[in-house]
């Protein structure tokens, strides 16, 4: 779905901020990026997004060279949810997840039934329905970013591009949004998502990619790249990865867990 070939990308007058970066992921796949912060992570979903221009390799999104992508071409083949909104005008939480509609329609045309259709499953999923006509300003951090996931949903793209999805987000909503991307990545959905919590690469991620400092520093499946090894150079401080087997009323689950000193 997305190859990146030995991405280099600076701001102007400016260290590089990607170097080399090269990685791919398919239909089917979720892909965690982990990192601390300034180290490209956004950088370098903008870069796929075409919002910054590369200096060096190549992105391609389904075989295409992103670059050379039309604006309405590329919105057809990924959706993006930023951790904050710039949205500014009073528009509802409906007609916000509508806007995920725009790519499909045609210049000037009104809303379809189709898009009524997409637009009201994609809320339901995220079960954000009973709030359609609150204003979306109005709504809490959790909220607002519940209803930006739905409009990337609506958006109907074979790729979503989350850049830290669960951000301000209660614990039960965390949750929720976790089983919401494995279960799209099970649908056939390529994800691509950042976290700051690499638990949370355990209960929605089937890849991990680490980038430190603008570079690949580990790629593979969760069990495989989050160890205390890795973790602890990662972000500069002793983390240890231990096993945790939990019984619930619906059986066993087995999982992971990351735990940092505090001393």
């Amino acid at each position: 779905m997305i190859r990146v070939e030995n991405v280099i990308f600076s701001y102007r007058h400016s260290a590089p901020v990607l170097r080399d970066v090269s990685f791919n992921f398919e239909r089917g796949e979720s892909l965690c990026v982990l990192g601390p912060n300034g180290t490209g992570k956004t950088t370098l979903f903008r870069c796929l997004l075409n919002l910054h221009s590369i200096q060096g390799g190549k992105i391609f999104i389904d075989g295409k060279d992103a670059a050379s992508l039309r604006p309405r071409v590329r919105a057809r083949l990924i959706s993006y949810v930023p951790q904050a909104s710039a949205l500014t005008f009073s528009y509802t939480a409906w007609e916000t997840v509508l806007m995920g509609r725009v790519a499909h329609q045609k210049l000037g045309a009104s809303v379809s039934l189709k898009d009524r259709i997409a637009a009201e499953a994609a809320m339901e999923r995220l079960n954000v329905l009973c709030m359609a006509q609150c204003r979306f300003h109005e709504l809490s951090g959790g909220e607002r970013q519940l209803v930006l996931i739905a409009r990337a949903l609506a958006q109907e793209t074979d790729c979503l591009i989350l850049d830290e999805p669960t951000a301000s987000l209660d614990y039960a909503n965390q949750i929720r949004i976790l089983q919401v991307i494995r279960q799209l990545a099970e649908d056939g959905y390529a994800i691509l998502m950042t976290s700051h919590l690499p638990d949370q690469a355990f209960l929605a991620a089937t890849r991990v990619l680490m980038l430190k400092d603008g570079i690949v520093f580990a790629d593979g499946t969760p069990e495989d790249i989050i160890t205390s090894r890795n973790l602890s150079s990662l972000y500069g401080l002793d983390v240890y990865v231990a096993d945790a087997q939990a019984v619930f009323n619906s059986g066993t689950q087995e999982s992971k867990v990351c735990i940092p000193s505090m001393s």
